[in-house]
């Protein structure tokens, strides 16, 4: 179903519940209620640095308490079990009916104002220092913790006759939800979307107040959580009898670009107490920048008896002459259709469904990868975790859709959602955008990877997060794979854990026929059984090798692996082979530290492009975590094995959290983009390869080194030529051109001396592209530019505003760290400021923020209701100051 703020077609309305809460978070959990979920184990000691590739250790075992709620919320997994006689039974009763905050005359007037999507950690501040609650692995922020929303929902006399459901796209975490002081349900997996009836205990004459309880424990991810209802939440009211909940399954096939065949089942819930004869019909619509167009098919009507209380699957299939079809840009468009149900009794309509989807053609050839419409396309990926940067986990289209389109700009098509569904609108993004997704579902499994991690719940919830999942999401064209697992244990337990696997890929494909699936490994070989179950090969860094370098010839403690693409490739010759994960390389944006390593991918350590003291990494673009390589080890190995479909990289942006190697730092240092969205030189290097025909060439380091004056000081170019020549002051220091299996053009033993370093590329012996690197004066004024000038009006949209610090000709100074001052007029307001700095502690509010190598940003939101003029005002002690006006617009309807 689409996702619009309210949408009403006859008796269904969808309705955003997103303003008006209130919400509390007790100080700590030794003094919070004692409603909670289950028990977890105590925590006596966890080391939060440990390296990524450690292997998941068993569960530990523990006896369930009387009082635990459990009981209370299993049955709201049962629509997502299939056998019945694996159902759960409710208990009598509803635990916490005379808590006093369940009741609508409770006093929450001292609760803090909130409107969703919210995410309770994201303001900070970060905890410092060694022996900190929040390590550097969750992002030192106050995610952890125990907290209460509540809300009175509208509910009218005219309702009587509907059903109520709550629609939550996703609570971080074990939520459980009363409304009128009765236990409705709930579903302790942070990252999936879920619904729960409202109906039985619903009061039609009066006062309806809902109230949410999330349990957030502390050591349970290995990245940022964030922490609350950080997605959208919906009140959805139908006829008794209505379309189910993700009830519509489109299907394409004998797709070409003459004809299309599309299949339609729908499944319609009969809850009227009677049996009702019903009629379906669904007419096909093409999506014209969002919006409803032309109208193309009409699907055959359907006479349909439901007996009460049953569901009915219909079934309907029509032709579509001259398909627009949807494919991954730039090559292909990602053309879109709509599907409206139109459900009827005796004449009158009781339901009206949309579903969105597109037409396309995908193929799995072993030789070559994916093709889609006939198209081979090389995987060009990148993974992302869920959080948005200084915005935190609080989803917002805006900001989700920037991310994209820097993504996009670097030549990315296809994205891997790490490690856990996502916001159902970053889909809708992916869709319209034309990116290949892979869905995926867990990072853990029985195995625990952190003392508090999904394993606790795997038993219980296995089945139905991962059917959630693939019914929410079916209908997305950019998705083409689904992922149950991601470098989970039981890639170690050998028969046990691929009968796991074997399981959670019988349980997707059951949902879904028409996509393979798949599990990422990061240890298990061709000849272990785990990687039988999969359709599709996933290696995690091990096609290019995993500590193969004499440094770790003394290692013995962690995974080292041999290339493995051959292996898998002679053992599983009839399955595509990809990289879920590669590189995991590291660097801080515009820090270049010296000596220079002469090899092509070297490890971190200090004096080999990482700095301790300072907590950096070197952006000369050669430094990997342990078990990952550089782009261009990884450039060669692919290059080497064409028969792979492609890669995705670690990561396209940095993420809060995971900050290896300096676990005292507040995000990770992997990302080609920098948590504030600035490319690091890398995302030239990734450039120069996945838009080979875009005219760039790129230099690095910068050329501001007053105190290298006479040392040698190595220059690097990127490009998508394939020749380059380098000059300094206007003095050729050589034309250089790439060899097989090298994607970097360097000078290594330029003496440094300030002025001018032109690069001048070429391709095929004609000129490419030339760039320039400048030593600049001192920062003397402040250079503003938002990625949009206007936003709409609706109190969500966002303007991101980069500032640089520039030099009197206008030269951004990329050493510059002035603090700057901002302030807003006008309908906005500063929801964020950041700089891309992983040991830049300040709290992502501040509206003071030190540049970090001349570069800062600011985040300015639109007010609700309110249009105009909003002027941003950026000021710097000894700076000449800044504005940049952005306009609020009214949102068309």
């Amino acid at each position: 179903m689409s996702c619009k703020d309210s949408t009403e077609s006859f008796n269904r309305e969808r309705i955003s519940i997103n303003e008006g809460w209130k919400f509390m978070k007790y100080d700590s959990p030794e003094i919070a209620d004692s409603l909670f979920y289950d028990l977890r184990p105590e925590v006596l000691t966890v080391n939060d640095s440990k390296a990524a590739d450690t292997p998941a250790t068993e569960a530990e075992k523990l006896q369930a308490s009387k009082k635990a709620l459990k009981p209370y919320i299993l049955p709201t997994a049962n629509a997502f079990i299939k056998d019945p006689s694996k159902h759960h039974t409710r208990p009598e009763g509803h635990p916490g009916t005379d808590f006093p905050l369940l009741q609508s005359n409770f006093d929450d007037n001292g609760w803090e104002n909130v409107t969703l999507p919210h995410d309770w950690a994201i303001a900070g501040p970060f905890q410092e220092g060694p022996n900190t609650e929040v390590g550097g692995g969750m992002g030192r922020l106050p995610s952890n913790g125990i907290a209460w929303y509540r809300r009175q929902i509208d509910i009218y006399k005219t309702d009587k006759d509907k059903i109520i459901y709550l629609d939550i796209d996703g609570a971080m975490s074990y939520a459980m939800v009363w409304l009128n002081g009765h236990l409705v349900g709930g579903w302790p997996y942070g990252y999936n979307s879920f619904r729960l009836d409202l109906t039985p205990h619903i009061n039609f004459e009066g006062i309806n107040q809902l109230a949410i309880r999330l349990d957030n424990p502390n050591h349970s991810a290995r990245w940022y959580p964030g922490g609350g209802l950080y997605r959208n939440v919906w009140l959805t009211k139908t006829s008794k009898v209505h379309v189910a909940h993700w009830g519509t399954t489109v299907t394409t096939s004998k797709v070409s670009k003459a004809s299309a065949r599309i299949g339609l089942k729908v499944q319609v819930e009969n809850r009227s107490g009677f049996d009702t004869e019903i009629e379906t019909i669904t007419k096909i619509y093409t999506i014209n920048h969002g919006t409803v167009g032309k109208q193309m098919a009409v699907m055959e009507k359907v006479t349909t008896k439901i007996q009460a209380g049953n569901t009915a699957t219909i079934n309907t299939t029509t032709t579509l002459e001259n398909p627009k079809l949807w494919g991954p840009l730039p090559t292909q468009t990602p053309h879109l259709y709509r599907a409206i149900t139109h459900i009827s009794h005796n004449g009158v309509d009781i339901d009206t469904y949309t579903t969105d989807f597109g037409i396309r053609d995908i193929k799995f050839d072993p030789n070559q990868g994916i093709m889609v419409n006939n198209e081979l396309i090389k995987l060009q990926g990148v993974n992302e975790h869920h959080d948005l940067g200084a915005l935190g986990a609080a989803f917002n289209v805006s900001a989700a859709a920037r991310k994209l389109r820097i993504l996009k700009d670097m030549g990315v098509n296809a994205i891997r959602m790490a490690h856990n569904p996502p916001a159902p609108e970053l889909l809708e993004l992916t869709d319209k955008m034309g990116f290949l997704v892979i869905d995926e579902v867990f990072d853990s499994w029985k195995r625990k990877k952190t003392p508090h991690d999904f394993h606790l719940i795997f038993p219980d919830w296995y089945e139905a997060d991962a059917r959630a999942m693939v019914r929410r999401d079916k209908n997305h064209p950019s998705i083409v794979i689904w992922s149950y697992g991601n470098e989970v244990g039981e890639q170690y337990t050998d028969v046990e854990g691929a009968t796991i696997g074997k399981t959670l890929s019988a349980i997707i494909k059951d949902e879904d026929p028409t996509r393979p699936t798949t599990s990422a490994m990061n240890w298990a070989k061709s000849d272990m059984p785990f990687a039988s179950a999969m359709h599709v090969i996933s290696l995690n860094y091990q096609g290019e090798g995993i500590r193969q370098d004499p440094i770790f010839d003394t290692v013995t403690d962690r995974i080292k692996t041999k290339p493995q693409y051959g292996p898998f490739h002679e053992k599983f010759p009839n399955k595509v082979i990809l990289s879920s994960e590669t590189a995991s390389a590291a660097s801080s944006r515009g820090v270049y530290l010296f000596p220079v390593s002469d090899m092509t991918s070297s490890p971190i350590r200090d004096g080999m492009g990482g700095d301790s003291n300072i907590k950096q990494v070197s952006a000369y673009e050669l430094y990997a975590v342990d078990f990952g390589s550089s782009a261009d080890k990884v450039f060669a190995s692919l290059d080497k094995h064409p028969y792979s479909a492609g890669e995705f990289v670690w990561t396209g942006f940095d993420y809060l959290g995971e900050p290896t190697p300096y676990y005292e730092s507040r995000n990770s240092y992997n990302g080609i983009i920098d948590l504030a969205g600035f490319p690091k030189d890398r995302y030239y290097l990734y450039q120069s390869r996945w838009r080979p025909d875009l005219p760039m060439v790129h230099i690095l380091p910068h050329w501001n080194w007053p105190d290298r004056i006479g040392k040698t000081t190595p220059v690097h170019v990127f490009t998508s030529g394939d020749e380059v020549e380098l000059f300094l002051n206007g003095i050729s220091l050589g034309r250089k051109k790439k060899e097989a299996f090298t994607y970097r053009l360097r000078w290594d033993d330029v003496i440094y001396q300030p002025g001018e370093l032109k690069a001048v590329a070429y391709k095929k012996g004609s000129f490419w592209s030339q760039t320039t690197v400048k030593t600049t004066g001192e920062p003397a004024q402040i250079a503003a530019l938002a990625d949009r000038n206007e936003i709409y009006a609706d109190g969500k949209d966002l303007s991101f505003i980069t500032i640089q610090l520039t030099d009197t000709d206008g030269l951004i100074v990329p050493t510059a760290d002035n603090t700057i001052v901002f302030e807003v007029e006008g309908p906005g307001e500063i929801i964020a400021t950041d700089n891309g700095d992983p040991t830049d502690m300040t709290e992502f509010p501040s509206t003071q923020r030190k540049a970090f190598n001349g570069l800062a940003l600011v985040v300015v939101r639109s007010i609700a209701g309110k249009t105009g003029k909003i002027t941003v005002t950026m000021e710097s002690d000894g700076l000449k100051a800044s504005q940049i006006e952005l306009t609020a617009i009214q949102k068309k309807p």
